[in-house]
């Protein structure tokens, strides 16, 4: 095996405190791996996913096959931290389209909840009872160059990840020994909170909503859509009918729909040009009657917003009287003017972000960006600084990742999800750590060309 590793003055690297000594909770696992030869293992597990049908889009979905290691004690912080987060972000949208006492007290102006891209302002004041606003959660964590772990985003639109994980660990559980390290089984446990959670409150069936075969997550949708044993629908396949939506069996008679797990590439309820969509036009009705039940509900895109994530913090102290478990990236806002002054003074120390974006789309890591990119960077904040927020690079850490048949040091982050049923949530171990190929990269993002690797979490 050889093995190149990252000095003490670089980020943070997940299996090595020094040149060639391994973390303890490492060291069994990179002496087994000094036993194979990387890139044949590499085949192994490529041909195993291509097999399973592992896809994003027209891509293929790349996983290392070396699995990232998280300590028992780290596993308890995440699941405590991000069940805690998830609650407080529930709290959130439900505040936002109702009293929005978190505005009234001083913690946060209007502004951050009505500019917005996921709101919705036809939900104000119309918010079905007992809905819970995020069922399935799926949040971006980093960890710092101390080693710290920090939520970088919270997606609470329609998270994607969880089936990618569950394939990629359940490939190399058959790779590598079943013995090599003690570790926390999530896969029975995943699929029993996602049925949970998109357990319908009354008779009917349950259906996965997505796009067709073209979709980029669409090997997800099918993965989904089969472990439930339900049917994977487009939004052509739903009808609104009085009494609820309704979809036809194979037999060609309609059954009434109880829930629908949302998935699809339109989410919003209305158009730019304020005519509503296709998909407001089905489902948003009987959703506000209590006829059907959506997960994730309509009007998350509200704590899906990178200027919300800037009060994530706050909002748990706000509404569950708690101290934060887990802190935030610090988030800056643009439209402040002395704020958007510390960035523009200093914009390649800056990671810029459009307010609504997701997958890694507009974001600019000016640090690593051309001069012209910087400039334009630069001239979009000046003409538009309400749509932007920025944060401090982090120099993600580094995980020891086969790049042509040598472990070399890749930056990583996670994506660990969260499932809620009424008052139940659940966060299962480990999740995705996603990996930037590229050499320095720290996009690690699916859609941004970047790949995977399995996560355990140790006993």
């Amino acid at each position: 095996m050889t093995l190149i590793t990252a000095p003490q003055d670089r980020p943070y690297d997940e299996a090595f405190a020094g040149w060639g000594a391994p973390r303890p909770h490492y060291a069994r696992l990179l002496a087994a791996l000094g036993e194979h030869d990387l890139e044949g293992l590499s085949r192994t597990v490529a041909a195993r996913m291509t097999e399973a049908g592992l896809d994003f889009g027209d891509e293929t979905f790349s996983v290392d096959p070396v699995p990232r290691l998280l300590t028992a004690a780290e596993g308890a912080v995440l699941r405590a931290g991000l069940a805690q987060r998830v609650r407080a972000l529930n709290a959130f949208v439900l505040d936002a389209y109702g009293e929005r006492r978190i505005c009234a007290a001083g913690v946060m102006d209007e502004r951050v909840i009505d500019g917005a891209e996921g709101y919705e302002p036809d939900l104000r004041g119309r918010w079905p009872d007992a809905v819970i606003p995020i069922g399935i959660a799926g949040l971006d964590v980093v960890r710092d160059e101390r080693g710290e772990l920090l939520v970088l985003e919270d997606n609470v639109r329609m998270p994607s990840g969880y089936a990618y994980a569950a394939t990629a660990n359940a490939v190399l559980d058959d790779v590598l020994p079943d013995d090599l390290v003690p570790r926390e089984d999530a896969g029975p446990g995943l699929l029993a909170a996602l049925r949970e959670t998109l357990q319908p409150a009354d008779d009917g069936v349950t259906v996965v909503l997505g796009d067709g075969p073209g979709g980029a997550a669409a090997f997800e949708h099918e993965a989904a859509a089969d472990a439930l044993g339900v049917p994977l629908v487009t939004l052509d396949d739903l009808q609104a009918r009085r009494g609820g939506v309704h979809v036809r069996d194979e037999q060609g008679g309609l059954q009434r729909v109880a829930c629908v797990y949302r998935r699809c590439a339109q989410e919003r309820l209305r158009h730019e040009d304020g005519t509503t969509t296709a998909l407001s036009d089905v489902l948003l009705r009987p959703w506000l009657a209590g006829q059907v039940q959506v997960v994730n509900a309509f009007g998350t895109g509200v704590a899906d917003d990178k200027l919300s994530h800037a009060y994530v913090e706050e909002m748990v102290r706000f509404y569950l009287g708690e101290e934060p478990i887990l802190r935030s990236v610090p988030t800056l806002d643009l439209a402040d003017d002395e704020r958007r002054g510390i960035v523009l003074d200093d914009l390649r120390e800056h990671v810029v972000k459009p307010r609504g974006g997701y997958g890694g789309n507009g974001v600019v890591v000016c640090g690593d960006a051309t001069d012209d990119d910087v400039r334009a960077v630069d001239e979009d904040i000046r003409r538009d600084p309400s749509a932007y927020v920025a944060q401090r690079t982090i120099a993600l850490s580094q995980h020891p990742t086969i790049v042509d048949g040598r472990l070399t040091p890749r930056h990583v982050d996670l994506r660990p999800f969260v499932f809620v049923s009424g008052d139940d949530v659940r966060v299962f171990p480990g999740g995705l750590t996603r990996v930037a190929w590229g050499e320095g990269a720290l996009v690690v993002n699916s859609s941004q060309h970047g790949g995977a690797k399995p996560t355990w979490v140790l006993r």
